[in-house]
């Protein structure tokens, strides 16, 4: 049977080498109306250079066919067209910077970067919304500094930059000065020739090529190093110093790319029985990078130096003089995660890149409408392990904070059962770190956003983490599925509704999971699907499944207890054992050296029904709906946790809207307690999960985990709060 699929595998990829997409110009529309490429036919004496540009690119390394032919056929393009002055200025900067020869075509001496410079102004120019997405007018661009859901044909994300003086000013990719607030660079959409309707999409004239940097943040550092250009010199000198550098400069797994190009991988590996299509592989498996970084004002104005002066050593006594790492070691070996300089930065740096529009994710929290509410209506943070030593960062926003996104914020709120879990007020030692994304430095591979304050894993950071309930999405634990556009995808993209990731034995994808042989693993996104999921998505995976799961680490030292939302009450979910651990050694067993927790858990145990293949019975939970009567709440409750199960949170709803469908009064959305476990915050601990039935069918489901810290869950004088 190997030999056969590999058989099979080897004709599958010289087929898919051998075949070519051409696009029939047949497809062309017959109606009166233009096509994106018969209005700049129409208008060649504006676009005739673009309409050149378009006739010799291909669509891709597999397709003799040109954009030429796909923006004259069916589809949903939305066309960022350079006029023939915004080409010519390009070619005056390419010469400029002595890339070309002469500022004109015939300054390319090398084909190979004739054929670049065509792709990098045609494929950015385009963002093809496929049969899912509707084309963008400007009405519909995003909000001022948000990206498009979708990349464009260079399979880049690009940003919208809005004039705040005159909101007409519409940028792509626009830069603004840091002291003026004013945009000095990017490409300006035309006032006139803008939302110019096509068949097959929208015409929106820019009078600046959209020509996005390939600069990594590793070659950003290095190149401001090199010049001693201020802005972020301190910042770049502390990656130096700690050699950071190359690893700052990776963009994408190329063997991942080679195993895709040549189809060793089934492009739809398997289905689940309650999806209507099969999963698909992700496309690539990009490396990302997010750093909040203190600007070198900020280090000048600290030190009393120019950031050029600025040594390590001025860094580290700063450093042990305000406590900021109480447990790093004043040293000068940088590159090792106890030093005290090193903790410092690596806190400052996140492991996947993270636009403006998911610094925190905005999907179904209570009193949201996606697509119609544009700010924050209750508390929404997410909980994310820094690079280096691992360690915990909350990112956070409220409605009180006015759009702004703090980093480690912790207010008091008002949440009492008949409260609305809003900021009550908040200290100002606990206000946080707020983050400045209107100047944020976007990369191929990495954004950095200013602040304006020191950022540091302080003893009262990680205190004020103990004091609270840590919840965390499943899919924020794979930085994979931020780096590669996957999780938070709010157009809905058929690519990413149904992921799937191979096991390790083909290829590891995922750093911080171990995927053994028989576990079909799936990242569902749950866009639109009115599932009463916390962010909308959830982890589903099928099989003979054996896997584990590193965890993030907690703050201090103490018993937590750890729980997962189960969308339960389905004949559809399975039976699992779930096991605990530490220190797991990658190469050994999957389960070798963890310990089971309890007994199998019934993954189709609701609060009021198990729900089971030959019928459905009553559950043993003790959910009861909420009554009017908060004392007799009380009791349900702590009933149910003596049997291992908590109600939902009150602070997030079903997509299909209203208060009425909050989590809480769903009876098939059941927290369970997995795991109670002293744990301490410089261990590494793992999470397995083993498939006990013999159906390989039926389904693990994970939505998200909590920990919850004793101080919390067992607190006389203040309850643990519903939300």
């Amino acid at each position: 049977m190997r030999n056969i699929t590999a058989a099979l595998l080897f004709v599958f990829a010289v087929l898919l080498v051998a075949c070519t997409e051409n696009i029939s110009m047949e497809d062309r529309y017959t109606q009166t109306e233009n096509t994106i490429i018969t209005y700049l036919e129409k208008h060649d004496s504006t676009y005739g250079e673009y309409l050149r540009i378009l006739g010799e690119v291909n669509v891709s390394r597999r397709s003799k066919s040109t954009l030429y032919q796909l923006l004259g056929a069916r589809g949903n393009y939305t066309v960022f067209a350079p006029t023939n002055q915004a080409i010519q200025e390009y070619l005056d900067t390419l010469w400029r910077k002595g890339i070309i020869t002469e500022p004109s075509w015939d300054g390319f001496t090398e084909v190979a970067k004739y054929d670049s410079i065509l792709k990098v102004i045609a494929f950015n120019s385009i963002l093809d919304g496929g049969d899912e997405t509707t084309p963008y007018l400007t009405s519909t661009f995003p909000d001022d500094g948000d990206e498009f859901p979708i990349p464009n044909m260079n399979d880049r994300r690009i940003r919208i930059c809005i004039n705040k003086v005159n909101p007409d000013s519409i940028y792509v990719n626009g830069v603004r000065d840091s002291k003026t607030n004013q945009i000095i660079s990017g490409s300006l959409i035309s006032l006139k020739n803008r939302d110019i309707p096509a068949v097959n999409g929208y015409i929106h004239a820019v009078e600046t090529v959209i020509a996005p940097s390939n600069e990594t943040l590793g070659d950003l550092m290095t190149n401001i190093i090199a010049s001693n250009e201020e802005g972020y010199l301190v910042l770049a000198k502390m990656l130096q110093a700690c050699h950071m550098l190359d690893t700052l400069m990776k963009v994408k797994d190329e063997k991942y790319e080679d195993i895709m190009l040549n189809a060793e991988l089934n492009s739809q590996p398997w289905k689940i029985p309650s999806e209507p299509t099969v999963s698909t592989l992700p496309e690539h498996r990009k490396f990302g990078y997010t750093i909040f970084a203190e600007t070198d004002a900020f280090w000048e104005q600290a030190l009393g130096k120019k950031p050029k002066d600025i040594t390590m050593n001025d860094i580290r006594q700063y450093i042990q003089s305000n406590n900021l790492c109480p447990d790093g070691i004043d040293d000068d070996n940088y590159t090792s995660v106890d030093n005290a300089l090193n903790q410092f930065l690596t806190y400052h740096m996140l492991p996947m890149r993270i636009p403006q529009n998911k610094l925190v994710m905005h999907y179904n929290e209570r009193g949201y409408t996606y697509g119609t509410t544009n700010s924050a209506t209750i508390p929404v943070f997410e909980y994310y392990c820094t690079m280096g030593k691992r360690r915990l960062l909350k990112i956070y926003e409220s409605k009180e904070t006015s759009g702004v996104v703090y980093l480690n914020r912790f207010p008091k709120l008002k949440n009492g059962r008949h409260e609305n879990y809003h900021e009550a007020y908040c200290d100002p030692d606990k206000e946080g770190v707020a983050i400045n994304a209107d100047h944020l430095t976007d990369l191929v591979n990495a954004i950095i956003y200013p602040i304006d304050r020191p950022l540091a894993y302080i003893n009262e950071t990680r205190d004020n983490l103990m004091k609270e309930r840590i919840r965390f999405d499943a899919a924020s634990m794979f930085p994979e599925f931020m780096n590669n556009d996957i999780r938070g995808d709010r157009v809905g993209q058929a690519k990413n509704l149904r992921v799937a990731i191979t096991y390790d034995a083909v290829y590891k994808y995922l750093n911080d999971a171990y995927l053994y042989d028989g576990c079909k693993f799936n990242y569902l996104s749950g866009f639109k699907m009115a599932w009463n999921n916390y962010q909308g998505d959830e982890l589903n995976i099928i099989g003979n499944y054996e896997m584990v799961f590193r965890l993030p680490p907690v703050p201090r030292s103490g018993t937590y207890e750890i729980r997962y939302l189960v969308g339960a009450g389905s004949s559809l979910r399975g039976v699992c054992q779930v096991y605990f651990g530490h220190n797991k050694d990658a190469n050994s067993f999957p389960l070798d050296g963890m310990v089971a927790q309890g007994i199998p858990l019934d993954l189709r145990m609701g609060g009021l029904v198990r729900a089971t293949p030959a019928g459905s019975y009553p559950s043993i939970v003790g959910w009861e709906e909420d009554t009017e009567d908060d004392d007799y709440n009380a009791e349900v409750e702590k009933k149910m946790r003596a049997n291992g199960f908590m109600k939902a949170p009150a602070s997030y709803i079903c997509y299909s809207g209203g208060t009425d469908r909050v989590a809480r009064i769903v009876p098939t959305s059941v927290r369970r307690i997995i795991i109670t476990q002293r744990m301490e915050p410089d261990e590494i601990y793992y999470i397995g999960f083993k498939n006990v039935l013999d159906d390989d069918q039926l389904q693990f489901y994970m939505d998200f985990l909590e920990y919850c810290p004793k101080e919390v869950y067992d607190n006389p004088f203040n309850p643990e709060d519903i939300w």
